[in-house]
């Protein structure tokens, strides 16, 4: 059966108005019109809707049952058809999935998992895993938001430049790197580790070594920036990879932070999404928060009051 949704609007103010003339004049139609339609909704429903008595009509005993439905049911397609209201993130009830690389995830997972609950007690966070650049799951709608050091290609995919981060090296306490000044011929004499989910051993610092005449040896790649840390606090091991994001590991593992003795280049850090969501209000809110709280991480510390301020 082929159903005209808008019998379901007139059927409503049938019911609202309970005569042919009030409905016609509510929903700007002429009465022939919404006496046309009141016949194919009594063919629709097998029943009579609203019948005659002297100069009124009054609805049939099935035609009260169904008036609340019908008024709810017409309320909410209005709903979905008109243009978004003012999020109401009180009353916000959903399920977000951010995919962020496990550095980033342990700068900032608690901080936004803390600003979103406080905001939107209904709202619930999947910090996942970060497997790899995988744009059909943004396109899927599987992961709503994605940390990359890479700007996408693909027009449907949104980003948005959140910071740079300064790559730095870490070592142990003790060193031998931590005596004397660090050259760039001491630093590529040392033995390194790379951070690649791929199991790479190059990286972008081997070529700007390579630009002074300088080849490092790389003897592990981990896969994820903590195990890398964990890796460098308990050998020679030297790690070079991204300041703002790995701050508090490696002062909480008590890491030595030396600056590298060459030019390296930033790590830019975009978030990326689908353009599905672009004008999703309650998506929109999800980036700004993600943006503000990452964007913490690069903003200069506090300075200490000074002796005569105290």
């Amino acid at each position: 059966m082929q159903l005209d949704l808008n019998l379901l609007t007139a059927l409503d103010a049938l019911l609202e108005e309970g005569s042919v003339a009030g409905a016609a004049a509510r929903l700007h139609v002429t009465a022939p019109a919404m006496s046309r339609s009141l016949g194919r909704i009594r063919k629709v429903t097998g029943d009579q809707i609203l019948v005659r008595t002297g100069r009124s009509m009054v609805p049939t005993t099935r035609a009260l049952a169904m008036r609340a439905e019908v008024h709810a049911l017409v309320q909410q397609a209005h709903r979905l058809l008109s243009a978004q209201q003012e999020l109401d993130l009180a009353a916000l009830d959903r399920v977000f999935t951010v995919r962020w690389h496990d550095a980033l995830t342990a700068a900032c997972g608690t901080a936004l998992i803390t600003a979103l609950h406080r905001q939107a007690p209904g709202v619930r966070l999947r910090l996942s895993a970060e497997p790899g650049t995988d744009d059909a799951e943004l396109r899927r709608g599987e992961v709503d938001l994605e940390s990359s050091s890479i700007a996408p290609a693909l027009p449907d995919i949104r980003h948005r430049l959140v910071g740079r981060d300064r790559l730095v090296v870490a070592v142990r306490p003790g060193h031998t790197l931590t005596e004397g000044p660090l050259s760039p011929e001491r630093y590529a004499a040392a033995e390194h580790l790379t951070v690649s989910r791929r199991g790479s051993l190059r990286d972008p610092i081997d070529d700007a070594l390579a630009t002074g005449g300088l080849e490092r040896r790389v003897v592990a790649a981990g896969p994820t920036a903590a195990f890398a840390l964990q890796l460098a606090l308990g050998t020679d091991l030297v790690v070079t990879l991204p300041d703002a994001v790995t701050r508090a590991a490696r002062e909480q593992l008590g890491l030595v932070t030396l600056p590298p003795p060459l030019p390296l280049p930033h790590v830019p850090l975009y978030l990326l999404w689908h353009q599905r969501y672009d004008d999703d209000r309650a998506h929109t809110w999800l980036r700004e928060t993600a943006t503000q709280t990452i964007r913490a991480l690069f903003a200069p510390p506090a300075a200490s009051p000074s002796p005569a301020a105290a």
